[in-house]
């Protein structure tokens, strides 16, 4: 885990998107990093595919970003079969 530094605009913007969403403010961070790094990867894809491709990639066990950087995570994540009685 590290710190990282943002702008005191974009952490009010992630208070008031967290509190909406019913998300701490890392997880709400979290979130929107992962998005924004499939989008940057996926560029033909939008919001709500790459929504569904990291709840596919959750099922599989979680992002693993060097099968998305090889351009692999919507492969595993189609075929991955979904974990039963997974606990968070």
């Amino acid at each position: 885990m590290g710190i990282v530094k943002i702008s005191d605009q974009m952490h009010e913007n992630l208070r008031l998107a967290s509190n909406a969403l019913s998300r701490s403010i890392n997880s709400q961070a979290e979130h929107w990093m992962r998005v924004g790094m499939l989008a940057e990867m996926y560029p033909g894809l939008d919001h709500r595919e790459i929504c569904q491709m990291l709840v596919r990639a959750e099922l599989a066990g979680g992002l693993d970003v060097a099968l998305a950087a090889r351009g692999e995570l919507d492969k595993v994540a189609t075929t991955a079969p979904a974990r039963a009685g997974k606990q968070h």
